[in-house]
């Protein structure tokens, strides 16, 4: 698994590229750990070339998820393929996350 961040409209776009999976999910939480300790106000994970993701990746999206709550943090996820889109909606995590068809509908959803 890859990760590459750029920002956009003071928005991190962090870019997936790979399985999210028990091997790689260490990896995503340790640079997602900074991220809620600094309090980032908003984050854009886009999922694009994201092929798989079991139930350590969403373990690890739900702790940024919880911990970003206190303060007020706002989470958007983009461009999921059918096939992870998929496993959200079967746990039903589509209704907690905020999940979109694209970087700019979840950009404009993070600036609302």
């Amino acid at each position: 698994m890859q990760i590459n961040e750029r920002t956009e409209d003071n928005i991190p776009i962090v870019s997936i590229v790979g399985d999210i999976d028990l091997e790689s999910s260490p990896k995503l939480r340790a640079f997602l750990k900074p991220k809620s300790s600094q309090k980032t106000p908003r984050l854009l994970l886009d999922f694009a070339q994201v092929t798989y993701i079991d139930s350590s990746g969403l373990a690890t999206l739900i702790e940024y998820f919880q911990a970003v709550q206190g303060f007020g943090g706002k989470l958007a996820l983009s461009s999921l393929t059918p096939r992870v889109k998929n496993v959200f909606e079967i746990v039903r995590l589509e209704q907690i996350f905020s999940l979109h068809p694209d970087i700019p509908s979840a950009l404009a959803a993070l600036k609302a």
